[in-house]
């Protein structure tokens, strides 16, 4: 009897603790991807620099001085910034097949990443060709913000984001790579140091807004089936893949 009554107690007991859990897990992810002064600082301080960078005197003369010291003890150019952009998404695909498990699936991660692109690259573009400044090399007017700096640390917000609880050490190595783009845009007179700040600020930010819009869904509870079809395409002139998710 004794044993009957204990077990009876038990289970709402166990289904309260689990909801706990639950709740306490929701409240971590809403709280941890909240935009406040504390993890927007950063990337809003590089966007500002960037934009200050335009028309500020002193910038510019920092920006050439720069650029002087690149053309005259660099004379090669690297095309490596071309791929490394990619490189933090990689691993984070990687750890995929490799079984190492990150915050979300591995669609929902392909979800995000999607997201924090569309917004990167409006933002982008349109200070491109509002902004309208002139590249190192006189190549063309689309200079600022540096494109290639902010794909590449949209994917290192990507990797630290889903494998910080992993190993601080992603969040390194992404980062790591994601820098070195942007010094090889400047390197390879592309870009001037204040687009490549710019660039840096508007992908981390990007990445950001995405997870707080991923967890805006997440948290209307909606039980639908997430789904993700990736199938390859072949035109006769291109190659590549075709994403499609539901969620």
């Amino acid at each position: 009897m004794r044993f009957i009554l204990f077990s009876i107690l038990f289970i709402p007991l166990n289904l309260f603790a689990s909801n706990q859990r639950k709740d306490s897990l929701q409240y971590k992810y809403e709280y941890e991807h909240k935009l406040n002064l504390k993890n927007t600082a950063i990337p809003l301080g590089l966007i500002t620099l960037g934009i200050i960078g335009i028309e500020s005197d002193g910038l510019k003369i920092f920006n050439s001085e720069v650029q002087e010291e690149v053309t005259e003890n660099i004379d090669r150019r690297f095309s490596i910034d071309d791929f490394m952009q990619y490189a933090p998404a990689g691993v984070v695909y990687a750890n995929n097949l490799l079984g190492v498990k990150g915050k979300h699936r591995f669609s929902n991660q392909l979800l995000i990443q999607g997201t924090s692109l569309f917004i990167m690259g409006a933002v982008v573009n349109s200070l491109k060709y509002t902004a309208k400044v002139e590249r190192p090399d006189h190549s063309g007017f689309t200079s600022f913000p540096s494109g290639h700096t902010a794909m590449a640390f949209v994917n290192a917000e990507l990797l630290w984001q889903e494998y910080k609880d992993v190993s601080v050490w992603y969040g390194v190595a992404g980062y790591t790579l994601a820098t070195s783009v942007g010094i090889f845009r400047v390197v390879n007179n592309k870009h001037w140091v204040t687009d490549v700040a710019a660039g840096a600020g508007i992908g981390i930010l990007s990445t950001k807004i995405s997870y707080l819009i991923y967890e805006k869904i997440l948290t209307r509870k909606k039980n639908r089936k997430q789904t993700a079809l990736v199938m390859p395409f072949y035109n006769t002139k291109q190659i590549g893949l075709s994403c499609s998710i539901t969620f």
